[in-house]
C-alpha cells in the first residue's frame, strides 16, 4: 500500500473535510479526493461518507486511522529528525485556554527550555485546539472537553476550582442568609462576566444554587484577567478560578461571597494524538505538566 495515500488518508480524518487535508498536505482538493478514491477501490471499502460540510469516516475508516497513524507519525518524525543530534532544539506547539495556559502550563514547561524544548503556545476553545491537535498544528493541548473517538488520547490533568468573589466594600450588602438565595445575589449586585449568555456564572449558580440566575452582566470583558481586574475595582460579583484569583484573595483585595461545602469545580485534560507520546520531546513536555498539577 502506497504510504503517500495513507498520510493522505490520516489527514482528511484528523481534519474532517478534504479542503482542510489539501491545505495541510499542499494540495489541491481534486488531488486529495483523488487519492483517497484509489485507497478506496485498492481496499474495496469506503472509508468516508460525504456530507455537506465536511467527512466523517466509516467505521473500516475509523480502524484504518487508528492503526495506521502511530506508525505514520513515527515515520515523520525520523524523517524530519534525520541523523540530528538529540540534543538539537525541538520545538512543542501547546494550545490551551489563554488564562490557564498562561497561569499554569507555560510556567511549568519553562524550565524544559534550557533543555533543549522550543514552546509555541495557541490560545483557543476546547474546540478550537482539539481541531488543530487532529489536523497536526499542536502536539498538545489543554481543553476541558474529553475528546471523543481513538486518534486522540487524554489524560485528566487537574480540577480548577471555581469562587464567588467581589470587593470587599460589596460585603454589607449581603447578609448571610441571603447569600444562600442566588436570585437575591443577583438583584443586588452587579455581575462581571465573559460574555452576556454568563457561562461562568450560570455554572456556578446551577452547581450550588440548583437555579439559573435571573441577571444580564453590568460589565463584559474579553478575558478572566479583565474579569478579575474589574472585579477587585469594585464593578460587581464574579465567579473566577481560584488560581486566578488567590492573590487578590490573600491580599484582601477580594473576599469570597460563599464558601459551598462543595465547591464548583472543572476537570482539565492534557490530550495528545494517538502514538505521538513516543516523540520523546512530546511525552517530556506531558510528563512534566502532570507532575507539576500534582500541585495545582
Amino acid at each position: 500500500m502506497d504510504l503517500a495515500l495513507l498520510r493522505t488518508f490520516v489527514t482528511v480524518h484528523r481534519a474532517g473535510s478534504f479542503t482542510r487535508a489539501a491545505a495541510l498536505l499542499g494540495l489541491s482538493q481534486p488531488a486529495v479526493t483523488g487519492q483517497i478514491r484509489t485507497l478506496e477501490r485498492q481496499l474495496g471499502r469506503p472509508l468516508f461518507l460525504r456530507k455537506a460540510r465536511g467527512v466523517t469516516p466509516t467505521t473500516i475508516g475509523d480502524e484504518l486511522a487508528h492503526r495506521a497513524a502511530p506508525h505514520l507519525d513515527a515515520l515523520v518524525e525520523i524523517a524530519e529528525g534525520g541523523l540530528r543530534d538529540d540534543s538539537a532544539v525541538r520545538t512543542l506547539h501547546l494550545a490551551g485556554p489563554p488564562e490557564f495556559t498562561a497561569v499554569r502550563a507555560l510556567p511549568a514547561l519553562t524550565p524544559l527550555v534550557s533543555q533543549g524544548l522550543a514552546l509555541r503556545t495557541s490560545f483557543g476553545t476546547a474546540e478550537s485546539s482539539l481541531d488543530g491537535l487532529s489536523a497536526g498544528h499542536h502536539d498538545l493541548a489543554i481543553t476541558t472537553a474529553r475528546p471523543r473517538g481513538r486518534l486522540l488520547a487524554s489524560t485528566a490533568l487537574c480540577d480548577e476550582e471555581h469562587v464567588l468573589v467581589a470587593a470587599p466594600r460589596w460585603a454589607h450588602h449581603l447578609p448571610p442568609e441571603d447569600l444562600r438565595k442566588g436570585h437575591v445575589v443577583l438583584a443586588q449586585l452587579p455581575v462581571v462576566e465573559v460574555h452576556e449568555s454568563l457561562p461562568l456564572v450560570s455554572r456556578y449558580w446551577h452547581a450550588v444554587f440548583e437555579s439559573r440566575p435571573a441577571a444580564a452582566a453590568a460589565v463584559v470583558a474579553p478575558d478572566l484577567h479583565a474579569v478579575l481586574a474589574a472585579t477587585t475595582a469594585g464593578a460587581g460579583l464574579a465567579v473566577l478560578p481560584r488560581y486566578l484569583c488567590e492573590g487578590a484573595l490573600r491580599e484582601g483585595r477580594l473576599i469570597p461571597l460563599l464558601e459551598p461545602p462543595v465547591p464548583p469545580l472543572r476537570t482539565y485534560f492534557l490530550v495528545v494524538r494517538t502514538g505521538t507520546l513516543a516523540h520523546p520531546h512530546i511525552a517530556r513536555a506531558h510528563d512534566h505538566l502532570l507532575r507539576a498539577a500534582a500541585d495545582w
